[in-house]
């Protein structure tokens, strides 16, 4: 039998169609994926939903931590938290109390300074350290005949002292507790310092009491018009005693606090 003869009698197996399987054709469905618009949208929306929910589903797990504690823990975390507030409300309590003790001190403080001060100043005045001025009375006594002695100027003094003067200055010299007065008539001097008519006092305090001490019926102004001399008195809103003594530390006494 020819070759040919064979050829026409049968099929040969290389000829047969390839037959694709169920398996192959998923893979060729699958890939390589072809995705449209819709699908991604649809799936960025279920990662975010995802998302969201993890997030919720945590942040409900922290809140709600206490809730399935025991009661022994819930009593032990109430009680630390008592503490710690009572803790607190003790160191505020300190802390407001320093704040007063220093504003107290401060204010004890500042009013001690306040008092020292005031203090020095009036002992300046009474000491005649320090210049003093308010309202009171000038006395000018004229003396034309030199019959004006020392101790009616200090008579004056005395009676003006009586009546609340709280400084004097007589021609210039300041007054203070141990001034004196010495000479003779028509030379008078003090604190030896001798001055001359008219004599000028210079006088703080009421005006209302010392002009009418001066004035009483037979007081110094009448005594001094008896020795022909002319005595004026006038009231002021405002004296001026400006005139100083120096300070001057005792021999031998000494501050009872030294």
């Amino acid at each position: 039998m020819s070759n040919d003869a064979f050829n026409d009698g049968g099929e040969h197996p290389t000829d047969a169609p390839h037959e694709v399987t169920g398996r192959q054709r998923l893979i060729a469905g699958l890939w390589p994926p072809r995705v449209t618009r819709a699908q991604l949208i649809v799936a960025l929306l279920l990662f975010g939903l995802g998302l969201g929910l993890a997030i919720q589903v945590r942040s409900n797990s922290d809140s709600n931590a206490l809730r399935g504690a025991r009661q022994e823990d819930l009593v032990r975390i109430l009680d630390e938290v008592d503490d710690r507030t009572q803790r607190l409300e003790d160191e505020k309590q300190r802390l407001d109390a320093q704040r007063t003790e220093l504003e107290n001190s401060s204010d004890q403080a500042e009013e001690a300074r306040k008092q020292t001060v005031e203090k020095e100043r009036q002992l300046g005045v009474l000491a005649g350290t320090v210049a003093a001025h308010g309202p009171g009375i000038t006395m000018t006594v004229n003396d034309v005949g030199g019959a004006v002695r020392p101790d009616m100027l200090l008579d004056a003094l005395q009676e003006l002292r009586a009546a609340g003067a709280e400084a004097v200055e007589v021609n210039g010299v300041r007054v203070v507790a141990n001034t004196y007065f010495s000479g003779d008539a028509g030379s008078v001097k003090v604190d030896g310092r001798k001055i001359t008519s008219p004599y000028v006092f210079k006088v703080i305090g009421k005006p209302q009491d010392l002009e009418p001490a001066l004035n009483i019926p037979g007081g110094v102004v009448q005594t001094l018009e008896k020795e022909q001399a002319t005595v004026h008195v006038a009231r002021a809103d405002d004296i001026v005693v400006d005139a100083l003594r120096p300070a001057e530390r005792p021999d031998y006494a000494r501050s009872s606090g030294q």
